[in-house]
């Protein structure tokens, strides 16, 4: 039996979101519920076609109040925000609904953030799982032992969305998440870089806390490999192309280099690993793809939302 929580964590609210995946998000939730410490509201935000016969019942399990809310919006970026606006607590914790947690993972990443003050953004580390059948995956990944600090310009994203707590001030700063890039949108993915580009631009450090450990489930069959690849570029492209400005060529360096460097994986795996090469492509076209999309739609360079 787990221990019950003990009170040196500050209230939290815990934000998951959810869309047609009934079983992995009870399964989340059950996870997260059963840890060595729980969040004191558990805020489910289903974006599903159909409530949650389990969850929409449920109201509070040991010290974790349950608030379970359907809708019919669409879009991760606007179930977060949503998750944002009806959390009751300060310090946030975000996390997917195809995770499964380690027993201290909770309070590792809460006390990370309590420690390092209201200028910081917490994240930990994305362990993979094996899958039931042959060929299933999953994309987010971070396994490093090491500790990191992320301030200013780097050259890469270090966000992991669900592995992620902050406070509500940062994202009140920021203006939340934007909600034309994520799932749900024509631009499928990069939100969570997007936020996190704002985040440091406005002064925030990111911390990587690989004490913080959860298991990214490796559901996704190996037929969307490709076809996920050239989701996720899209939505990499737009972030990148929402950035870009003729009178700072940082976010315009990244996109080349990017390209490089997703093309010169293509080229070098295509032999040895045809399904990772093919991957590699896709994503690289779909930057391309994504970038002119959203110059199309929203210009160069536009203000955040």
């Amino acid at each position: 039996m787990c221990n019950e929580p003990s009170n040196e964590l500050p209230p939290t609210s815990l934000i998951i979101c959810s869309r047609n995946r009934p079983k992995l998000l009870v399964e989340a939730v059950a996870s997260i519920l059963q840890g060595e410490q729980v969040p004191t509201e558990l805020l489910v935000i289903d974006q599903s076609d159909a409530p949650h016969a389990t969850l929409c019942t449920m109201t509070r399990v040991r010290t974790c109040t349950v608030r379970y809310v359907w809708t019919q919006s669409v879009g991760l970026s606007r179930a977060n925000n949503l998750g944002i606006a009806l959390a009751q607590y300060e310090i946030l914790v975000f996390t997917h609904d195809d995770i499964l947690i380690a027993p201290n993972w909770f309070g590792a990443l809460v006390r990370a953030l309590v420690q390092a003050g209201v200028r910081s953004v917490v994240t930990g580390q994305v362990r993979p799982t094996a899958g039931q059948q042959a060929g299933d995956f999953q994309l987010a990944i971070k396994v490093d032992p090491k500790p990191a600090q992320y301030a200013g310009r780097i050259w890469e994203d270090v966000i992991y969305p669900l592995n992620l707590a902050l406070y509500r001030s940062a994202l009140t700063e920021v203006g939340g998440f934007d909600e034309r890039i994520g799932p749900g949108t024509p631009f499928p993915g990069a939100e969570d870089n997007d936020i996190g580009f704002r985040l440091l631009e406005a002064g925030y450090e990111i911390l990587y806390v690989p004490e913080a450990v959860l298991y990214h489930c490796a559901w996704r069959p190996a037929r969307d490999y490709v076809p996920l690849h050239w989701s996720y570029g899209r939505g990499q492209g737009a972030y990148y192309a929402k950035h870009l400005s003729l009178r700072d060529r940082y976010m315009l360096r990244r996109l080349v280099n990017s390209m490089k460097k997703h093309a010169a994986l293509s080229l070098g795996k295509i032999w040895s690993d045809r399904r990772e090469g093919y991957g590699e492509a896709a994503y690289a076209l779909g930057m391309l793809s994504g970038a002119l999309q959203w110059t199309i739609n929203y210009g160069r360079y536009v203000e955040q939302r």
